[in-house]
């Protein structure tokens, strides 16, 4: 008879420190950006384990990568489990990684038990999720789910100055030992564990987050072009100062969005001048503003909020405004299915959990327009991520593993 499957939670802690090893920074962070040296060894590690426990290797033209155990029915689609495995370059150890590898250890806990499972599981590490070194992020589940293809990106260049096409292609030889398939295949269901990158969870002292829907995001760069002038000569009447124009802007609408709507998210992340001297009112302003919601229209009212604003300080300042529309993801929304299953084995396991939105876009959010999908979120302490402070505790990844153990065997078995 089989034995029940268990997490084993040494074994899974020990692959935590061993991935969080690669790439390690001084102050207990990882950098580990898509498609470099260090990602390939990651991507290498976990291959290698993979054929240590007999399950098959493969990748596809986006350098996703995919581990197979099999089922009891060739014939029926996998269930996909899995993350990512590339960081920010000041990042924690957990964000995609904690997803990864709890799903490897479902394949190692299945195996333990020698339990079939009656469709095969397929763990996934998907290309370039952070954008951190290419841009766009989630570009590997974007490819996978039909959003984007890989030469669409291939011009693009990191920030190192290398480009992507050569990257991809060195890390495809890096591995020659997995066949290299079509992006996209067809799959049965895909659950996505990750940390929460919030503070809710842990607030509520609840362990586990039933992602329901992703929020929309908006990326909006706002440029401003005035007259550069001598700072000390210029009066104001003859002033065309895109700065005054930018700040005023930003102020109203920092004002405006988020204090009128707990669910709304609007960011200004950067701000450049020219010509950037302390002493020359600049030319030209630039800064960006990510703009989030879960409703699709509140969102677009937000963006027509921003623009109406930023064309009004413009004129004010009798500048010129150029608004542009870099990014545009409308939101998502998990399958009940997939959220009932993660539901139905909480229950089973006596878990506490709660319904929650993803304010950060996932993998998850692309492989849902192309099957059911849903995520599960496990707290961080003080919400803290993409920081290499970044912590997960020892029982919120038992507890995270279990319950993606669970879902898979739920999934698995339809």
């Amino acid at each position: 008879m089989n034995a029940t499957p268990a997490v084993n939670i040494g074994r899974l802690l020990q692959s935590v420190a061993e991935f969080a090893a690669i790439g390690a920074t001084p102050a207990g962070g990882v950098n580990r950006p898509a498609l470099s040296a260090k990602d390939r060894a990651a991507r290498r590690l976990l291959a290698e384990r993979a054929w240590a426990r007999g399950f098959s290797v493969f990748q596809d033209e986006a350098a996703n990568l995919f581990i197979r155990r099999e089922g009891r029915d060739a014939a029926l689609a996998p269930l996909l489990i899995g993350s990512h495995l590339d960081s920010q370059p000041t990042g924690g150890r957990f964000d995609g990684a904690l997803g990864t590898l709890s799903a490897f250890e479902v394949l190692e806990a299945l195996a333990d038990a020698d339990l079939k499972t009656e469709r095969a599981i397929e763990v996934v590490a998907f290309t370039n999720e952070e954008g951190s070194r290419f841009s766009p992020g989630c570009m590997g589940s974007m490819a996978f789910a039909g959003a984007g293809a890989v030469a669409d990106w291939s011009d693009a260049q990191a920030t190192d100055g290398r480009l992507l096409a050569d990257e991809l292609a060195e890390t495809l030889r890096a591995m020659p030992e997995a066949e290299v398939r079509p992006a996209g295949h067809a799959i049965a269901a895909f659950v996505e564990l990750h940390i929460e990158q919030g503070p809710i969870l842990e607030r509520e002292e609840i362990p586990i987050g039933i992602v329901t829907a992703v929020q929309g995001t908006k990326w909006l760069e706002i440029t401003f072009s005035g007259e550069a002038a001598h700072a000390g000569t210029t009066p104001l009447e003859f002033r065309r100062d895109p700065m005054a124009a930018a700040a005023a802007a930003i102020a109203r609408i920092q004002d405006d969005v988020m204090p009128c709507d707990p669910q709304a998210r609007l960011t200004v992340g950067r701000i450049t001048a020219e010509p950037g001297s302390i002493n020359v009112i600049p030319g030209r302003v630039t800064f960006t503003i990510d703009i989030r919601h879960p409703d699709a229209e509140a969102l677009a009212a937000i963006e027509q909020r921003v623009t109406l604003e930023c064309r009004a300080a413009g004129a004010r300042r009798n500048c010129e405004t150029s608004i542009q529309l870099r990014v545009d993801m409308p939101p998502g929304r998990f399958a009940p299915r997939v959220t009932a299953a993660i539901e139905d084995t909480c229950r089973a396991l006596g878990i506490a959990r709660r319904p929650m939105v993803s304010g950060a876009f996932h993998d998850a959010l692309f492989v849902s327009r192309v099957a059911p999908s849903a995520m599960i979120f496990v707290p961080c302490r003080n919400g803290i991520s993409h920081n290499e402070a970044e912590f997960v505790s020892d029982e919120h990844i038992l507890i995270g593993a279990r319950t993606l153990l669970g879902v898979a065997q739920r999934l698995a078995a339809e």
